[in-house]
């Protein structure tokens, strides 16, 4: 049994790694960790559990074995902080980091057990492999990405949707800064681009599409998640992973060991 500690712990995905917690026979929730400001701080995180929404400042040493991210980019710097200063593997859940927050995991890395996952889902994660090997096949295709997320999501493309981008970009060895066409808005392609188009409406999970086409036929790749559990699963699966981990930068490919498969079936 793993101690496990949710950063975010009241929003939308941190409470869903709540619950799914609730029910793991592996793990179980040790820390729910909000900002003192919260409206959740103080209050029961769950209903079974004796668990309450706290600040980080009041975590205590050994109470938590590995932690959970799902909170907003601007926390990461502090999350990370915890991280270092209690020497404990983390999840990072956080889509929409920039360029300097990438390089801060790296940074923490080198002392701690990091996974960084823009998507936690397990079908993301062979998707992903899938891009790259089918945008390696296919040189010369046109390739388009489309997303869909709930209306209040506040980054586009989805973290997500970048990845896969640069999944095509890698199984052509191109350089993602010189085809990443961002979200079109004026229905130009520049030669080789990958573009995004996004949709943001009601209550969708998560939809991804991957085109790629060519003159007279088009290969179409796709994911849809229907219930956040997905994501939180995926998490707490990952977490499982890190906690045995040394110190390192980790993707969610790491946990599932599909790169020795995808060799395995090749040689076929």
């Amino acid at each position: 049994m793993i101690n496990v500690g949710v950063l975010g712990a009241s929003g939308r995905m941190g409470n869903a790694v709540i619950q799914a917690l609730t029910t793991d026979s592996d793990a179980k929730l040790a820390a729910a960790i909000v900002r003192k400001n919260s409206s959740s701080y103080g209050k029961s995180a769950t209903e079974n559990e004796p668990v309450h929404f706290t600040s980080a400042e009041e975590l205590q040493p050994d109470q938590v074995d590995v932690l959970i991210d799902f909170s907003l980019p601007e926390a990461l710097t502090e999350n990370l902080k915890l991280a270092e200063q209690y020497q404990l593997p983390i999840v990072i859940c956080t889509t929409g980091l920039n360029d300097e927050q990438k390089k801060r995991l790296a940074q923490a890395a080198e002392t701690v057990p990091v996974l960084y996952a823009s998507n936690t889902s397990i079908g993301i994660a062979l998707l992903e492999q899938l891009v790259g090997l089918s945008s390696a096949a296919l040189p010369d295709a046109d390739i388009e990405i489309f997303e869909a997320h709930h209306r209040h999501k506040k980054d586009g493309p989805s973290g997500t949707a970048i990845t896969l981008g640069q999944a095509a970009a890698k199984g052509r060895e191109q350089r993602w800064e010189e085809v990443n066409d961002g979200v079109r808005t004026d229905g130009v392609r520049s030669e080789k681009g990958i573009g995004f188009s996004v949709m943001r409406a009601a209550d969708i999970v998560g939809e991804h599409q991957v085109t790629l086409a060519v003159d007279g036929e088009r290969v179409e790749i796709g994911h849809r998640v229907s219930n956040r559990k997905i994501f939180a699963e995926g998490a707490i699966r990952a977490a499982k992973w890190l906690k045995e981990q040394a110190p390192g930068l980790f993707s969610l490919q790491d946990t599932l060991n599909l790169q020795d498969i995808l060799q395995r079936l090749l040689k076929r």
